[in-house]
C-alpha cells in the first residue's frame, strides 16, 4: 500500500469538493485560503474536466432531444 500524505489527504478532499460542485469560497475557506483565486488556481484542472464534462452533456441531451 502506498504512503499517503496528510497533504495528499488534503488535496484529496480539495479535489473532491471541487469535483461535486462545492463552492470555490467553502473550499477555500476549509483550506485556510486567503484568496478564493488560490483555490481556483491550485485546482483548475479539476474545474476545466467539469467544463468538459457538462460540454458534453450539454451536446448528448440537446442532439437527444432534437433528432428526428
Amino acid at each position: 500500500m502506498p504512503k499517503i500524505t496528510f497533504h495528499d489527504l488534503r488535496h484529496l478532499h480539495a479535489t473532491t469538493l471541487m469535483a461535486s460542485g462545492e463552492n470555490p469560497k467553502v473550499v477555500a475557506d476549509r483550506l485556510g485560503h486567503s484568496r478564493v483565486q488560490v483555490t481556483l488556481v491550485i485546482y483548475s484542472h479539476v474545474s476545466t474536466e467539469l467544463q468538459r464534462l457538462t460540454a458534453n452533456k450539454f451536446e448528448e441531451d440537446f442532439f437527444k432531444d432534437n433528432v428526428r
